[in-house]
């Protein structure tokens, strides 16, 4: 049995082909995430600013583990979101986008 299952994903809002959309879109930007981070690692090699293996420089999230996994486990966790956008011609697209991260404000007191 796969963990989590499907209901646990759509908490009863989307159906299964809402969720694979959001969990294939969401696996592209895992992928596009790991290319950043590989270059970047590339191109730290290349000035050899460091001298670990390639494989040290690029987070086990994305080296490890495959991009669907990944996006299965961030939409469960909440990381991210499945969104009704609207499209330019009136109708409501699901999309995926990253969860909004709520930033910390300090307060002074005086």
């Amino acid at each position: 049995m796969i963990k989590p299952s499907v209901e646990e994903l759509t908490h009863g809002k989307y159906n299964r082909f809402t969720l694979v959309l959001a969990t294939a879109k969401s696996a592209r930007m895992v992928t596009d995430e790991y290319i950043a981070q590989r270059e970047k690692a590339e191109q730290m090699l290349l000035r050899k600013e460091t001298d670990k293996p390639l494989s040290a420089l690029i987070p086990k999230e994305y080296r490890d583990d495959k991009a669907v996994k990944t996006a299965i486990r961030r939409l469960h966790e909440g990381d991210y979101v499945i969104s009704n956008a609207p499209n330019s011609d009136g109708t409501v697209a699901e999309e995926t986008d990253p969860a909004p991260v709520e930033e910390e404000t300090e307060t002074t007191a005086e």
